[in-house]
């Protein structure tokens, strides 16, 4: 380990001598064999379920399976995710297959529209004017967002620390509603490849529901199976960034290292932790390299910590549960001047 750098360097290379350090180290090298092993098992957890739906299609306890389902569905995303980084293969034509398979055939969500938005996040985190995750929408994350909230959105700003997680219920239809609205707007070939996908997957898994189980099993086990599978990709993605910097559009330019570290937000914890969450619990490190395999982000992280710590620069890693506790806060602390009624004169 290299003694201490100096803090008088430029924020336009700080970053340079941690990237030395992780190509030193082989970091940034391929994991192809962990990837085929990530991708064939979760392949063969999806044909199990498929086949277990197949022979108890006809009793309700076929909605057990619902979560299960859920759960390896997220892995799907998350594959999808690393390949949109061009983690899983050096060849990029390789990366998008796989993305196309793991987004638009398997979960029915456009590979080409979330990958557009992700990049354009990864480039700006936290930027109220670049970053596509923090545009107002349906929540909102800075006190002049709120302000221009009226009724129905003026409500939902209000109560949106309470609604965060009953709202992630509905995530994943709306990014597969989103990908089709995307999709929409595109031409040529990559507007047919992805559409047949899409097609291919909601014909797919409306015959599976269909012809394994009864109509009222088949919408129930959808409900669930959707909901379940928008929350875990929100309890994956909530800790993130959420109540972490905000750049002032206006202010200090940041270097990409400040940029990167500043605005994101580790989660401790193990191995579990680590498959829940995706890798996406070592944010920081993920944000600095987004090209680096999911398994050597955790073998990065003492590095990163160590320059961080060289240069002064807060580095912020909490558990998983306090991970909600401060970006909800921060979502109620936006909402807060919609709660306090109004002052007469």
């Amino acid at each position: 380990m290299s003694g201490p750098r100096s803090t008088t360097i430029s924020p336009a290379s700080e970053f340079t001598p941690l990237l030395h350090d992780v190509r030193e180290r082989g970091l940034l090298g391929r994991r192809t064999g962990w990837y085929a092993r990530t991708i064939v098992t979760n392949a063969l957890g999806l044909a199990a379920v498929v086949t277990a739906m197949a022979v108890t299609g006809d009793s309700w306890w076929v909605l057990g399976l619902a979560p299960v389902l859920a759960v390896l569905c997220a892995r799907t995303a998350f594959i999808g995710h690393d390949a949109g980084h061009a983690q899983i293969s050096g060849d990029r034509a390789t990366n998008r297959r796989i993305g196309l398979i793991h987004g638009n055939l398997l979960l029915g969500m456009s590979y080409g529209w979330w990958n557009d938005k992700h990049n354009r996040h990864h480039a700006n985190p936290n930027h109220v004017d670049k970053d596509p995750d923090v545009a107002a929408d349906v929540l909102v994350f800075t006190g002049w967002q709120a302000a221009g909230r009226t009724g129905f959105r003026a409500w939902l700003t209000r109560h949106q620390a309470w609604l965060f997680f009953p709202l992630t219920l509905l995530e994943g239809v709306a990014l597969k509603v989103n990908g089709i609205r995307y999709l929409r707007r595109r031409t040529g070939r990559e507007r047919l490849v992805e559409s047949a996908l899409i097609v291919a997957h909601l014909v797919g898994y409306l015959t599976l529901l269909l012809t394994t189980m009864p109509l009222a099993h088949a919408l129930v086990f959808a409900a669930i199976h959707q909901a379940l599978f928008g929350l875990h990709l929100g309890m994956a993605f909530a800790p993130n960034h959420k109540g972490m910097e905000m750049p002032d559009p206006d202010g200090e330019k940041w270097g990409h290292l400040r940029r990167q570290v500043l605005t994101s937000r580790n989660v401790r914890g193990g191995v579990l932790t680590d498959w829940f969450l995706g890798g996406l619990n070592y944010q920081i490190e993920h944000h600095l390299f987004p090209n680096m395999p999911r398994p050597n982000l955790r073998l990065a992280q003492p590095l990163v910590q160590a320059h961080c710590r060289d240069l002064g620069i807060p580095y912020t890693e909490t558990g998983l549960v306090d991970s909600y506790r401060q970006a909800l806060r921060h979502m109620h602390e936006v909402g807060e001047p919609l709660r306090v009624p109004p002052t007469v004169g």
